[in-house]
């Protein structure tokens, strides 16, 4: 069991938050679901979280912005950024930002090997 390993999802369309919400919950993990990047970003200095699941392009502070910001604080959070926009520069900027890249749409079983992996990290 997975017990006391937080995931932040992250993504402007409710829907996956929706979608992987349960799944990863079946999987052990904690999970909370965001919205607004502005809000996931307060959460962030509130609470330590082992995985961020986040979309790259919102309203407010983008996916890479949330990247940064993990970075710049020196938090211990491991990234999965899933788009609809890839593009071999976005993947790089993830890259460099020690993300996990993944395009939309994709599978859950595929996000929850990717988290599964984060979480021994």
């Amino acid at each position: 069991m997975k017990t006391n390993i937080s995931v932040m999802v992250l993504d402007d369309e409710p829907i996956v938050g929706e979608r992987l919400k349960p799944v990863l919950e079946r999987e052990g993990y904690e999970v909370e679901v965001f919205t607004d990047s502005r809000k996931a970003l307060q959460r962030l200095e509130e609470k330590k979280f082992k995985v961020l699941i986040t979309d790259l392009k919102m309203t407010g502070p983008s996916g890479l912005d949330v990247l940064k910001f993990l970075k710049d604080k020196a938090l211990d959070t491991r990234a999965i950024v899933i788009t609809g926009y890839a593009t071999i520069e976005r993947a790089r900027e993830a890259q460099v930002l020690d993300a996990q890249f993944v395009t939309k749409p994709f599978k859950l079983e595929q996000i929850v090997k990717l988290v599964d992996k984060a979480a021994k990290k």
